[in-house]
């Protein structure tokens, strides 16, 4: 298992400055917006990695 991902950009303003947060796994801060989020992953899909379109290359 590799080691743990961490995040680039706060989704809420996008900054960089991001910290680990002390809440617990997955938590992190955010200096430049002064707010706190958690990253999760909630698993495999079902049905894998699909193309919404599912087309061949036939014409429409």
């Amino acid at each position: 298992m590799s080691e743990r991902a961490a995040p680039f950009y706060c989704p809420y303003c996008g900054d960089e400055d991001l910290r680990p947060s002390e809440e617990g796994h997955g938590s992190w801060e955010c200096a430049a917006c002064n707010r706190a989020f958690r990253l999760k992953f909630l698993g495999l899909l079902a049905s894998g990695f699909q193309r919404a379109d599912n087309s061949e290359g036939g014409t429409a």
